[in-house]
């Protein structure tokens, strides 16, 4: 539901020290609501997310969002869209405010070519989320929506950051009518009938 990589975080914290390649890497911020990636343009630097939260989703031709996931430290961004030379294939949003280190594509290729440890965390990386990927899609199938919901819910409190009503509702691939029926049986269960729910549910009504 939100995906890091502290073992990518930690290799381009430390990559970025040393001297010779700061000029190659910059540290970039991002305010809350800015969205730093556009669907359909051609990328031009690869983001590694350092601190902050961000939204990754598809606009569909009808005016609707699919959120994919929400991205934290160490995710890389525009990696896909860099190895096939395509143009960005989603957006990708800044939920709270974003410190992000930018790499241009043709040194993300030099790192590539040249560094093995940086190109085995990518690797292992894209395999993370192609299985994270299948097992969302599973648990979509599986569990209830009430379940997803209360996931949503407690990330945002554990995380102490805000996700929009239309976001979450996105997340899940519903509308957000039947995300209100869905907050409204949680209620009536008494499943989110607590002090570390209070504030956020005084938001959502």
């Amino acid at each position: 539901m939100l995906r890091t990589n502290l073992a990518l975080l930690s290799f381009i914290e430390h990559f970025y020290t040393e001297n010779e390649y700061r000029k190659s890497i910059t540290l970039k911020s991002f305010p809350a609501g800015y969205r730093f990636i556009e669907q359909g343009e051609k990328i031009r630097n690869i983001y590694i997310l350092k601190e902050g939260i961000s939204k990754c989703f598809i606009s569909e031709e009808n005016g609707k969002d699919f959120i994919i996931e929400f991205l934290g430290s160490g995710e890389v961004l525009g990696e896909l869209e860099a190895l096939k030379k395509i143009s960005c294939l989603c957006n990708v949003e800044a939920i709270s405010n974003v410190i992000a280190y930018a790499i241009p594509d043709h040194f993300f290729f030099k790192l590539i070519e040249e560094n093995t440890e940086f190109t085995k965390i990518l690797l292992q990386e894209l395999s993370t989320r192609i299985i994270q990927t299948s097992t969302r899609a599973s648990f979509q199938q599986l569990y209830t929506l009430e379940y997803g919901l209360l996931k949503l819910l407690k990330l945002q409190t554990d995380e102490q950051i805000s996700i929009s009503k239309e976001d979450m509702a996105a997340y899940l691939g519903i509308s957000v009518r039947s995300f209100n029926r869905t907050l409204q049986q949680l209620k009536t269960k008494n499943l989110i009938d607590t002090a570390d729910f209070k504030g956020l549910l005084e938001r959502l009504d």
